[in-house]
């Protein structure tokens, strides 16, 4: 547990929660908070992290059956708590550290007073380091857990949540710990840990895996195939399932070894495909059906190995669709388009002709399809509507002006990518088909963006997604997850959260090939730097600059066009300034231009052209970029005297006034979307 600042101000105090919760000041000594329920409160807040909680959700967490005079107690125990942590605070001064807001109350310790806080900053931080550095920090950050987190409150429903993922964290960075021991030629030194990591969590396949290399790595072949062959037994008895593809490989491999330590080494991976590719060649006919399937198949796994492959599958995916719907056979014809269940996590499609192309074919297969076609079927279509249908890529023409009424923006391809997206996801709870949900789910995103401010329900749909592919073993979707919740957690202002996620889906995009990932945590991160360190200009710029120099060959154009510009407009634009011309005379604004016209102008000295440029501009697509768009229209809208649109921007982003502009993208900031939304209300005359 960390401390720092000064006792009479209370930044001093520090917290523990990895076990017993306990409170020290800045000389390390304990701070008798009180009672059991002195406590409870000062936990209850802590898990909040820095947000205010309301004083009947205190009372309805502390007690299941609240006595008479609860609200009373609750305000009692807040006083005493704020006498303990900063006894040196004068009369009527106002608490800096557990502070009265609003309906509730609110504890802001400094970022590293909380164990729990700075063991999830050390593990982010550890995944950026080479293994033989990654080790020590590792090391050190597991050394801060005293027990259970929040030990004292075993049963309490508020803390269910928070200890689940406290726990979950820990036992990664165990196996991150063992991997980075691993990987810097230290395998002895992890297997001590792993046999008891895996004895206490069975069903972590990951562990055994890690066990198993340590032990083959220590040149320990029989105990590795040992310890394989009792994770097979393991798994079946208290899961009912095999071993995964990872451990089945490393216990081939392991066996190959043992019987034929003098074999010659086997066929690589281009051997094999080279020889599998010329029987499939040979056998199946060059307009079979079967032939078009397989082909579907693998533009669905080109699309995920990198920018060159993903370029590819969208080149050649239209020319398939169209194959298979010349043959006549609607099932055929779905099964072609409903294959392609690349996990699509960017809201704004690559390439809007050929994403048209496949949605009207979808759709024409969806009226062609005989009433006995199998649901599965025909849920994979709504899907892929869905997918296909993020953002405005089926808008013909100009979108609804920015400052029309609301109901102007309810488009019926809009309406008709939301309602396909849910009968997918009902088709695919009904019919307990885990790969088919996943598909919707990611639908159900991309069609989640009609209001903003919804990060929190992303997360859920992330978290989801993450559940699903877990029990399943589904690895794309799991990384599709993980990144969905990258996205909302950071709009939400819960980082360290945020970062774990971001740790998770390296790893797996590490272990697993798939670099696309990488381009949005390296974003993500540069964003991190941009909240963190708000006035460390130096290093946001140098993560930005790690950022843009992935766009480049990240085959996404509908992801990396106009962002660098937005980079460099976004700490002008927090500053309150406008933009100078002459900064930006090169910018390419690429989808953006529309919305960031209009300040451009002001920034020109040219106020009647962006009024007109105001006046003229469409309404923000429905996606991750929507937020910080609308701040720029709710900006410009002030600055020039347009209080309709004013009004539009405020009515907008009114549910998002908590967050960050832009942080639920995971790129990029504009600064508190309250502070354009009171802009926008102010010259809308509210």
């Amino acid at each position: 547990m960390t401390t720092t600042g000064s006792p009479a101000s209370g930044a001093a105090v520090g917290f523990g929660v990895l076990g017993s919760v306990e409170c020290r000041d800045g000389a390390g000594l304990p701070v008798r908070l009180g009672g059991p329920r002195h406590r409870e409160v000062v936990a209850r807040l802590l898990v909040a992290r820095r947000r205010v909680v309301p004083v009947d959700r205190l009372v309805a967490d502390l007690w299941e059956e609240p006595p008479p005079g609860a609200t009373g107690a609750v305000r009692t125990f807040v006083a005493e708590v704020r006498r303990a942590l900063e006894p040196g605070r004068r009369p009527r001064t106002p608490s800096r550290l557990l502070a009265t807001e609003g309906p509730g109350y609110v504890l802001r310790p400094a970022p590293g007073a909380v164990d729990a806080w700075h063991f999830e900053a050390e593990v982010a931080r550890a995944a950026g380091l080479a293994p033989a550095d990654a080790a020590p920090v590792l090391d050190a950050a597991l050394a801060t857990w005293r027990g259970p987190a929040y030990a004292d409150f075993p049963g309490a429903r508020w803390a269910h949540a928070e200890r689940a993922r406290l726990a979950e964290l820990r036992l990664h960075a165990v196996e991150r710990r063992a991997d980075a021991l691993i990987r810097s030629g230290a395998p002895r030194e992890a297997v001590w840990d792993l046999d008891a990591h895996v004895a206490e969590h069975p069903w972590r396949e990951d562990g055994w895996h890690l066990f198993a290399t340590a032990l083959l790595r220590s040149g320990r072949q029989g105990d590795a195939l040992g310890v394989l062959r009792r994770a097979r037994r393991v798994l079946a008895d208290q899961l009912g399932a095999d071993p995964g593809p990872g451990l089945a490989r490393l216990e081939r491999e392991v066996l190959r070894q043992a019987d034929h330590p003098d074999e010659a080494a086997p066929a690589t991976g281009d051997e094999v495909w080279s020889s599998a590719a010329a029987a499939y060649e040979g056998s199946v006919p060059a307009r079979s059906p079967a032939r078009l399937e397989a082909t579907a198949s693998l533009l669905r796994e080109l699309a995920v190995t990198g920018a060159g492959g993903l370029g590819a599958a969208r080149r050649h995916r239209a020319a398939a669709v169209a194959a298979a719907e010349r043959t006549g056979d609607a099932e055929l014809a779905a099964r072609v388009i409903g294959v392609y269940d690349v996990p699509a996590v960017w809201t704004r499609v690559d390439d809007p002709d050929a994403a048209r192309t496949v949605v009207r074919a979808a759709e024409r297969v969806l009226a062609r399809l005989p009433e006995d076609a199998p649901e599965t079927v025909r849920a994979r279509l709504l899907a892929s509507v869905a997918v296909e249908s993020r953002g405005d890529a089926l808008a013909e023409g100009a979108l609804p002006r920015a400052a029309d009424p609301p109901g102007r923006a309810r488009e019926p391809w809009r309406r008709r990518a939301q309602q396909a997206a849910a009968e997918a996801e009902s088709a695919a709870r009904r019919l307990h088909d885990a790969s088919l949900l996943a598909f919707a789910l990611n639908g159900t995103f991309l069609q989640s963006f009609a209001h903003c401010g919804q990060a929190a329900r992303r997360d859920a749909t992330g978290a989801e997604l993450v559940r699903l592919a877990r029990t399943h073993g589904l690895l794309g979707p799991e990384v599709l997850g993980r990144l969905i919740r990258v996205q909302a957690l950071a709009g939400l202002g819960d980082l360290p959260g945020a970062d774990h996620q971001a740790t998770a889906a390296d790893h797996l995009a590490d272990r697993y090939e798939r670099p696309l990932a990488r381009v949005f945590t390296t974003w993500y991160r540069a964003l991190r730097t941009t909240l963190a360190t708000p006035a460390d200009l130096t290093a946001t710029e140098a993560a930005y600059a790690e950022a843009v120099a992935l766009l480049p060959t990240c085959g996404m154009p509908g992801f990396a066009t106009g962002l660098p510009a937005l980079t460099r407009l976004a700490p002008v634009v927090r500053a309150g300034a406008l933009p100078a011309p002459e900064a930006f005379t090169e910018a390419e604004w690429g989808p953006y231009d529309p919305w960031v016209r209009p300040l451009l102008l002001l920034g020109d000295a040219r106020p009647d052209e962006a009024r007109e440029a105001l006046r003229t501009a469409p309404r923000p697509p429905h996606d991750l970029m929507a937020e910080p768009m609308w701040c720029l229209l709710a900006r410009a809208a002030a600055l020039a005297g347009d209080p309709v649109l004013a009004a539009r921007a405020a009515a907008v982003l009114s549910p998002a006034e908590d967050q960050q502009a832009g942080a639920a993208s995971g790129l990029l900031t504009f600064g508190p979307v309250a502070e354009y939304l009171a802009e926008a209300r102010e010259a809308a005359g509210g």
